[in-house]
């Protein structure tokens, strides 16, 4: 069991370059965890009742119309937001193409973590995007792609089925009870599916995006002290920081802080800051030239073989092999 009390799920997601699409309806006590984040971007959009969405350091509620957009690489869960009886959503796994973070860019948590609250207008366009991308991941690249099925009325329930054979094992959610005749997942499996699909993604951001206002924050239950000792962390992850200094800048002692940061969040502050300072190396490894020496001490790692080693048990290989690319 987890901090909230929810069974922990540990699932894969689906390898980087697959556009994977799929429509779920979930109750109470459904709970995902990535450790190690996702090898792609996923994006969630809710239809009705609403989740519960966290990324590194930042948090969300999903509500219906709300869009929330993943980066990769960041460990990331998601659950039903308690008290609610259902949480119906879209979700898609894919490779952003470059414009999204731009136009996304107004409405960042942090931690690659984008939250949009579309406007009302657009939402049944959204919809039907959704809609559009799950019968164009079937297409098979031959003839006209399949008509996609009618968007719910507004309030209609919709309910979710498994991947197909040969998705399971990166399946991004538990699914509920499968529909007979209904498929609600899909993988683009040719490049034109692909490209249809991520057109219709793309305009599914463009139009959230536009005129959209930033959605709810995240829950408000937790204590204010542990919220701003989580800023501190994720605005300098590499500054030398230590339970005694951060218990400080929140005016408490070490062991009431400590007690208080793990209740809260599940985990132990200065595991927390370990996890923080590996995600900035991964990103500076990912978007800069430094070295492996350079990116450590960046990070708060005084010892670049500390350094090699938390990180490899972190991301399954060594900082120079995920810096070309490599994954485990």
């Amino acid at each position: 069991m987890n901090a909230e009390g929810l069974p922990e799920t540990t699932v894969p997601a689906p390898p980087p370059g697959m556009v994977v699409t799929g429509r779920y309806d979930q109750g109470p006590g459904y709970r995902i965890n990535r450790p190690q984040g996702s090898g792609s971007w996923l994006l969630i959009w809710t239809t009705h009742g609403a989740g519960r969405i966290r990324q590194g350091a930042a948090r969300t509620r999903a509500r219906p119309g709300d869009l929330v957009v993943l980066g990769p690489g960041v460990p990331h869960s998601y659950s039903v937001e308690p008290g609610v009886d259902r949480w119906r959503f879209w979700w898609t796994h894919c490779q952003a193409r470059p414009a999204w973070a731009r136009w996304l860019g107004p409405c960042a948590r942090g931690d690659g973590m984008y939250a949009v609250g579309a406007p009302d207008g657009t939402r049944p366009r959204i919809e039907a995007a959704f809609h559009r991308m799950l019968a164009d991941s079937r297409w098979p690249g031959t003839g006209a792609p399949p008509p996609p099925d009618e968007p719910a009325a507004p309030g209609a329930g919709e309910a979710a089925t498994r991947a197909p054979d040969g998705t399971a094992a990166f399946e991004p959610h538990v699914a509920a009870p499968s529909v007979p005749g209904e498929e609600r997942v899909a993988v683009a499996h040719v490049s034109a599916a692909r490209e249809l699909a991520l057109c219709a993604l793309e305009e599914v951001v463009l139009l959230a995006a536009a005129g959209a206002h930033r959605a709810p924050a995240g829950p408000d239950d937790r204590d204010e002290r542990v919220r701003r000792a989580e800023e501190l962390i994720a605005a300098d992850p590499g500054a030398p920081h230590t339970v005694g200094t951060l218990a400080a800048r929140v005016a408490l002692s070490p062991s009431r802080f400590a007690h208080l940061f793990t209740r809260e969040t599940g985990v132990p502050p200065m595991r927390a800051l370990r996890e923080a300072r590996l995600r900035h190396a991964a990103r500076l490894l990912e978007s800069t030239d430094l070295t492996v020496e350079r990116v450590a001490a960046a990070s708060g790692f005084p010892s670049p073989f500390h350094f090699n080693r938390v990180f490899r048990e972190s991301y399954g290989v060594p900082p120079g092999a995920y810096r070309v690319g490599e994954r485990p």
